[in-house]
């Protein structure tokens, strides 16, 4: 039998097994009970400490004082203020949430069956709502990557997930000045790669570097954990099921901070494509999200160039175009620069990483009994044995483990985290 189609029998044989979440039975409209002990897991868990240092060194490399002082902050400070909630009572949260459903950009039937109603889900809970400096709900590092049965849904998923797609963004941006930069055709430029900022071929390695770190970050909140060792549930954001720009509410409150803190328009632009480019009709999308994120930060996008509003509605803007100095032969600049679909490309891991997850919880249910845990204890499963197996070796290491060398090199390798006292 092929290894793969091995890890698909197992669903038969884990059929009884409680692996589906039971989070929406927890609170929302409180900070998750489970996150103080994300917050000592991942203190001590090499793979995550490696990532956020990862993130660390590469932000201490933006240029732009500002941009990097505000991503800097974001990693290091545990006191790290969401300037996007100050003064966000109850009256100017109906009053976001009214403009959102006016707009199109939540779904009203949501209020109905999301824990909380949409009071909870566009504004998660944090700490010290309503001071001068909320604070988030758990660490950075201590944040899952996305949803508890996706793609790096365990503590310190988030670092891990952000420090690969960093590496993608790099990797990609490298490529795209190798490919398409002046090359052999123009020797007499061929020192432009080696000083970007002051190329012609201009690709802003700020941009890259900063847009992958921001992009995810308001997972701290959405994603809170729970007293058994899962995860809240997030609510959609940006749109709804009829007008097809709904998306993660993470990624809306994510821009949302960005704007409140007046970062510069082609940074939150970047970094609101990274659900979708702009490219091939999906402007909307992207337009649609930086419209939900001002409301949220209660700016005027326009006024702060992050929109422009013509007669056909809102569009993208036109950037660089004071900066280049010059018209390009009468046609104008451009609202698509290569930042903008770089980015998104670079979020891309989901296409392994998701399969990766529910392969990898099916392959460790699988060996559970053999080190005296049992599936169906939801709450020390998570705990105990689920949670600190993934954020220690990956969901992605573990699958491809498995494909290498089947269940003996998980097995090894969970000998080896046992060894460890991992679990």
């Amino acid at each position: 039998m092929q290894p793969h189609t091995f890890v698909r029998t197992l669903v038969l044989t884990l059929a009884a097994i409680t692996l589906v979440p039971t989070a929406f039975g927890a609170d929302q409209t409180v900070p998750g009970a489970g996150n103080a002990n994300a917050n000592q897991l991942v203190a001590r868990t090499p793979r995550v400490i490696e990532a956020h240092g990862f993130l660390v060194d590469n932000a201490t490399r933006i240029q732009d004082p500002r941009l990097r002082a505000a991503t800097l902050d974001l990693l290091r400070n545990p006191d790290f203020c969401i300037t996007s909630r100050v003064g966000v009572g109850d009256t100017v949260k109906a009053n976001i949430i009214a403009a959102l459903t006016a707009a199109g950009l939540v779904n009203p039937a949501d209020d109905a069956t999301f824990p909380g109603g949409l009071k909870a889900g566009v504004f998660p809970a944090i700490l010290d709502e309503g001071s001068a400096c909320p604070h988030m709900p758990m660490a950075f590092d201590a944040a899952p990557g996305s949803a508890f049965t996706s793609h790096h849904g365990y503590p310190g998923g988030l670092p891990i997930h952000e420090a690969n797609n960093l590496r993608a963004a790099l990797g990609l941006t490298a490529g795209y000045r190798a490919s398409y930069g002046p090359g052999s055709a123009h020797a007499d430029h061929d020192d432009e790669d080696a000083n970007w900022l002051s190329s012609p071929f201009f690709i802003d390695q700020d941009v890259m570097i900063a847009a992958p770190i921001w992009h995810d970050w308001a997972k701290t909140m959405v994603f809170q954990w729970t007293a058994d060792g899962q995860e809240f549930v997030e609510l959609n954001i940006g749109g709804t099921p009829a007008n097809g720009s709904a998306t993660g509410g993470h990624h809306i409150i994510s821009v949302a901070e960005s704007m409140k803190r007046g970062l510069p328009p082609v940074f939150v632009i970047a970094q609101a494509s990274a659900h979708s480019n702009p490219t091939l009709g999906n402007e909307f999308k992207v337009v649609a999200w930086l419209r939900s994120a001002a409301v949220l930060a209660q700016i005027d996008p326009v006024a702060s160039g992050y929109l422009q509003l013509d007669a056909t509605g809102f569009h993208l803007p036109a950037l660089r175009k004071l900066a280049a100095g010059v018209d390009l032969v009468g046609a104008g600049q451009t609202n698509l620069l290569a930042e903008y679909t770089l980015h998104n490309l670079s979020d891309a891991d989901f296409t392994f990483s998701i399969p990766a997850a529910a392969d990898a919880a099916l392959l460790i249910a699988k060996l559970a009994q053999l080190y005296g845990f049992d599936p169906t204890n939801v709450a020390t499963y998570n705990t105990h044995f689920r949670n600190p197996i993934f954020a220690n070796t990956s969901e992605e290491r573990l699958l491809v483990l498995y494909g290498n060398g089947g269940l003996p090199a998980v097995q090894h390798e969970l000998d080896v985290l046992h060894a460890r006292r991992v679990f």
